[in-house]
């Protein structure tokens, strides 16, 4: 686990350091065939997944690289995407390890950009956890948004023909609503956005997933700061789950957390 903290710490560092060295140059970050990356290392209080604490309730270190092609289209915005990111975890049965996702996908825009539609797959993977387990497992990603310029609404659609832990198909639902505060915004460098969300999951055999019942709602509000080229995000999240579902833990209970994202 301290080699995993440090090797992120070490892509963080590497990261900004060539985000700097581009800014710098005043140049874009550029990839093979005409596209860009794009990166971001995020510090959290906790790692929430649908609302279930992925550490324990403990600190997360975070990073994610993405890259984009140029649009395939002249007249229309439409591109592939790949991505990579990883997190520390740990779990009740398995303890402390890594989860890293892998993402492969398209996107476009339409109506003036305002609606935006994402088709892809996520391969969610656990090194040195043994395969025994059957913690590995993908997902058939859908996300369709709609910008209304007072507000961002998204709903999102995962599923899994073999979710985690081989606990059969899942059903991933959830809508999104994010809205800008204009008016609490002090400088060009220092804006807000408040968000709320809401989902449900569901598992065909729910109790080799680790859940007490095939279903579960799971919720969040929060408050992102934008300033000099960080996010901060003060949240709250809590799910239906009540501690004895939960292994008679507060790892699905309500709670408060923090994470502090560096976008390159």
């Amino acid at each position: 686990m301290e080699r995993f903290f440090l090797a992120l710490l070490i892509v963080g560092w590497s990261i900004a350091r060539i985000a700097v060295a581009w800014a710098e140059s005043d140049e874009r970050w550029h990839g093979p065939y005409g596209g860009a990356f794009s990166a971001y290392f995020t510090l959290a209080s906790d790692y929430s997944f649908a609302g279930i604490s992925q550490t324990k309730l403990g600190p997360a270190v975070q990073a994610g690289l993405d890259y984009r092609t140029p649009n395939l289209a002249s007249d229309f915005p439409v591109w592939l995407y790949l991505s990579a990111w990883g997190s520390n975890i740990n779990f009740p049965t398995t303890g402390e390890g890594v989860e890293l996702d892998l993402a492969a996908g398209v996107k476009f825009r339409a109506l003036d950009r305002n609606l935006s539609f994402d088709l892809g797959y996520i391969r969610y993977l656990y090194p040195g956890i043994p395969a025994s387990y059957a913690y590995e497992y993908g997902e058939i990603n859908l996300n369709i948004g709609y910008d209304f310029g007072f507000a961002t609404l998204n709903g999102r659609l995962r599923y899994s023909p073999n979710s985690f832990s081989s606990s059969g198909m899942s059903w991933n639902k959830r809508a999104l609503l994010s809205v800008p505060l204009p008016f609490l915004r002090i400088n060009e460098d220092i804006w807000f956005r408040t968000y709320g969300s809401i989902g449900n999951i569901w598992v065909e055999r729910f109790l080799d997933y680790g859940l007490p019942t095939s279903d579960y709602w799971y919720w969040q509000i929060g408050l992102i700061t934008s300033a000099y080229g960080l996010d901060v995000t003060l949240a709250y999240t809590d799910t239906s789950i009540d501690p004895a579902g939960c292994g008679y833990t507060n790892y699905c209970s309500g709670r408060f957390f923090v994470s502090v994202t560096k976008p390159f």
